[in-house]
């Protein structure tokens, strides 16, 4: 059987009627005929870019490696946990919810979509919404929605770049125009739109409005300061920790050494996402891996001990599952 090692992955890029023909800055060298939303990075259809598992589909490689892939921190041992992906918004994506995993279950989903959103870069006057306004009912929500005004009821806040959104499974939501997100959430897809401004795509709302809670702990995370790690010129901030993920933010200017395993001791993969610059993702004994912007690495679980060199510098996002899952965090809006 072929050993595992890191794995660059190849962004599989989704068109969305929301989306862009332009995805600088950090695609600036691709160009589409129609407008892309998405640059999935690992869904379970995306595949291997480098060396012998190459053209290999995530999903199928974790059933065949288990935990030496995936690690003993993930909830099924042979499903990738964490799903990945650059959004590249120019118009107002569709008004939706995603499930929690207790509603999602009673759909007959083995979990829900909790998800967290890193703000790349935003112009001015970016916004998200998040929520409904304060004293909403569900029932007003409907009516709205029938009445083509639903947006009128959505908590909007402006984004700036180096924030993070927590978005809980059961938080109505939407993206505006204007930024490029980061997202990392459970691999999963259930998403039921509830209103989408009169473009000619189905609603989902009967399981949509059964999936709104009315109290969920979304909002921008406060997060504590950057760290400086190696005493030199590189830090790592501690974007979120939550029940289903944990992301840091590195800036390398110097040679780091990471590993797979958390304080609790049980492993994890590693999804690593270049957001500027580049690096070198080194493991003793295996050819060395390129991490640029754009790009996102998958550190198996099994390799324990990796290093990343940056070539002159490289800011990157490292998420994984944690061992000891976090309480939902602390956020505001």
């Amino acid at each position: 059987m072929t050993s595992l090692y890191p794995l660059l992955m190849s962004p599989m890029f989704d068109p969305r009627p929301w989306g862009t023909l332009d995805l600088a800055p950090i695609y600036p060298n691709h160009k589409f005929n129609e407008k892309i939303g998405e640059a999935w990075l690992t869904g379970d259809n995306c595949v291997v870019s480098n060396g012998p598992l190459a053209k290999r589909r995530l999903a199928d490689l974790s059933k065949e490696f288990g935990p030496a892939l995936v690690g003993a921190a993930a909830r099924d041992p042979e499903r990738f946990p964490l799903l990945l992906k650059f959004l590249f918004p120019e118009e107002k994506l569709s008004v939706q919810v995603h499930p929690d995993d207790a509603t999602a279950q009673d759909f007959g989903e083995p979990w829900g979509k909790t998800e967290c959103w890193y703000v790349a870069h935003a112009r001015p006057g970016a916004q998200i919404a998040l929520g409904l306004k304060t004293g909403v009912t569900r029932a007003q929500f409907e009516q709205a929605i029938h009445e083509n005004r639903a947006e009128e009821l959505l908590n909007w806040v402006n984004v700036y770049q180096g924030e993070m959104i927590y978005v809980a499974g059961g938080t109505v939501h939407t993206l505006g125009p204007g930024s490029v997100i980061v997202e990392t959430q459970q691999q999963s897809d259930t998403t039921y739109r509830l209103y989408d401004y009169g473009r000619p795509r189905p609603l989902h709302l009967e399981r949509g409005l059964a999936s709104i809670k009315d109290h969920v702990a979304s909002g921008k995370v406060v997060r504590p300061a950057p760290v400086n790690i190696d005493g030199g010129k590189s830090w790592r901030s501690r974007m979120i920790a939550a029940p289903y993920f944990t992301v840091d933010l590195f800036e390398l200017k110097e040679p780091h050494e990471f590993s797979t395993r958390d304080t609790s001791d049980k492993d994890s993969v590693q999804i690593l996402v270049a957001v500027e610059g580049c690096g070198i993702v080194e493991v003793a004994g295996l050819a060395p891996v390129t991490l640029a912007k754009g790009d996102a690495v998958v550190i198996p679980a099994a390799l324990g001990e990796f290093s990343i060199r940056p070539q002159w510098a490289v800011e990157f996002l490292k998420a994984f599952v944690p061992g000891a899952p976090a309480p939902e965090p602390a956020t505001r809006l």
